[in-house]
């Protein structure tokens, strides 16, 4: 059974992996960092997540703008040029003898503080990196079932409070939502914007197709998402009608199909929304569509297999 877009199926590597910490790499039960690091005490941080797939990250370019105008908006200094960040990354691929089904998690922090408080003046050092890199496929009960979403009563709030464009370590919004979720039972969270539309779920973008036209929200209310924006590129490469547009919980449920976006996961069928069957509540064929084209643009990116 499915149990949400990060579903993976267990693998015994995991436990011997090296993982990057302030450079160095150490084993996974050493790979610590202070309690009076940044990211740990506040959530003072920007992350991105990164498939590896023939030997190449799929879509850098696209992750690292992403971190650095997200470190930028907070003022972060990363201390590490684009150049730099991929050498570690890479480093990281390379230690761990890695060449596909692999998930990369790239944390930066503000480092280390000389007390705990939210004053970034308080900072005694640089910005700390860690790189967890794990061999992860997805549990293919996810693409045959799909997953169960509910909507939560936690809203994805408006940039002058929290920007959603941030990718930062502070996610407990949406920690809370997909609480809520499992305690009704459901796999994951789908998000409102504030006025009441689908915003986005909780850890991944959401996508519904009527009448052979693909919606997305607007956007203004979700991380920008890569996954996301490559969904709406394929469907004007291919002739597919796609519309970023506000639609509200009335028009999901009548939607044919609904699936969720996400680095880790690609495209997620939903089959099923606050108790209602979207569809015949199983993977529909513009989401199947959509979901090949996007495996042919992970092997144009990454290169045939090897």
């Amino acid at each position: 059974m499915a149990t949400g877009t990060h579903d993976a199926l267990a693998d015994p590597r995991n436990a011997r992996v090296k993982i990057y910490v302030n450079g160095r790499l150490v084993p996974r039960k050493r790979a610590v960092i202070s309690v009076f690091d940044a990211g740990f005490i506040l959530g003072d941080g920007v992350w991105e997540g990164v498939r590896l797939h023939n030997g190449k990250i799929a879509f850098l370019d696209r992750h690292l703008d992403r971190l650095y105008e997200g470190a930028k908006a907070i003022a972060l200094d990363i201390g590490k040029s684009r150049k730099q960040m991929t050498d570690i990354l890479y480093k990281v691929v390379h230690a761990n003898n890695m060449i596909s089904g692999v998930h990369m998690r790239l944390m930066v922090t503000r480092g280390m503080k000389k007390t705990p408080s939210q004053d970034p003046r308080l900072g005694i050092g640089p910005a700390t990196i860690v790189v967890v890199a794990e061999h992860k496929q997805v549990n293919p009960a996810v693409y045959k079932s799909g997953i169960r979403l509910i909507t939560s009563n936690v809203r994805r709030g408006y940039p002058d409070v929290q920007d959603p464009k941030l990718n930062s370590h502070s996610k407990l919004n949406c920690i809370t939502a997909i609480i809520h979720a499992h305690a009704a039972g459901a796999d994951e969270a789908l998000m409102l914007d504030p006025h009441g539309f689908v915003a986005t779920c909780n850890a991944t973008h959401f996508f519904i197709v009527r009448k052979g036209q693909v919606w997305t929200s607007t956007g203004m209310y979700c991380l920008g998402g890569i996954t996301r924006a490559q969904v709406l590129e394929l469907c004007h490469e291919n002739g597919i009608p796609a519309q970023e547009r506000s639609f509200s919980l009335t028009e999901t449920y009548s939607a044919e199909e609904a699936f969720c976006t996400g680095t880790f996961g690609a495209l997620t069928p939903v089959a099923e929304i606050d108790g209602r069957t979207i569809g015949n509540g199983k993977p529909g064929p513009m989401t199947r569509r959509l979901g090949r084209l996007y495996q042919k643009l992970i092997e144009r990116e990454c290169g045939a297999s090897l």
